[in-house]
């Protein structure tokens, strides 16, 4: 990983959210600095996908969440992809009934440069080449690895100052899941900031600058990608040594 590291983009500030009686985030805080990929690892019912979707407006919460230093708590979705902030979500959410390259165009949506555009869809075309071989082919009916290469484009197309990524590996192979945590860090190696929520917790602390461990929606551990893999407490809860 040689992305250069910069100042603190993403900072989140104790926050909570609730579905009716049942507290889902119980107050988490955490930073992503600019270059960085960072991963939130947890079981499952942790708040790893909560956190992301109260990032993207997704569900009501209350805290801090500043972006490049404007805080995004009551935003609207596309106001915040606006912002920077695009999320690849889990189950990756392609337009069945639109071919890859409609995809593509969805999500630059919040654009208005066309030419960028253009430039952008070759630059994912580039990243996953199979994209580009499946241009006028209906998503739907792509393999589950096809379509999470074009949900990572697809937040890609909005030139995000901050990518998220939600389960990017789940249901698929091992040969795949590899190939997209290649990927994940080609990206990354671009410049892209990435904040990463993974059931593999052993590929996504490989991957990871730093990394976060969620807890019944609290952060219980913070530290470097591979400090935690080393982690007794982490290796014995999260991967199964």
């Amino acid at each position: 990983m040689n992305t250069q590291i910069g100042e603190t983009i993403l900072k989140v500030d104790n926050l909570e959210v609730s579905y009716g009686s049942i507290k889902a985030l119980k107050g988490i805080s955490f930073e992503v600095k600019q270059g960085e990929i960072v991963s939130l690892i947890g079981a499952n019912g942790a708040g790893k996908t909560t956190t992301l979707r109260a990032l993207s407006g997704i569900v009501d919460a209350t805290g801090s969440i500043q972006l490049g230093g404007i805080n995004l708590i009551g935003k609207k979705p596309f106001e915040i992809v606006k912002m920077g902030l695009a999320q690849s979500p889990e189950g990756r959410g392609v337009f069945p009934n639109l071919t890859v390259f409609e995809n593509l165009e969805m999500g630059a949506y919040t654009r208005s440069d066309k030419a960028g555009i253009a430039a952008d869809i070759e630059m994912c075309f580039g990243l996953f080449p199979r994209l580009k071989e499946r241009a006028n082919q209906l998503s739907g009916t792509m393999s589950g690895g096809e379509q999470q290469m074009l949900a990572i484009s697809r937040a890609l197309m909005a030139k995000p100052k901050v990518l998220l990524l939600d389960e990017p590996s789940l249901g698929l192979a091992p040969r795949i899941v590899s190939q997209i945590f290649e990927i994940v860090e080609k990206v990354n190696s671009q410049g892209v900031t990435v904040l990463l929520v993974e059931q593999n917790a052993r590929m996504a602390l490989k991957v990871a600058h730093r990394a976060y461990v969620i807890e019944t929606g609290k952060v219980t551990m913070t530290g470097r990608g591979l400090d935690l893999l080393n982690d007794d407490q982490v290796r014995r809860s999260y991967l199964g040594v």
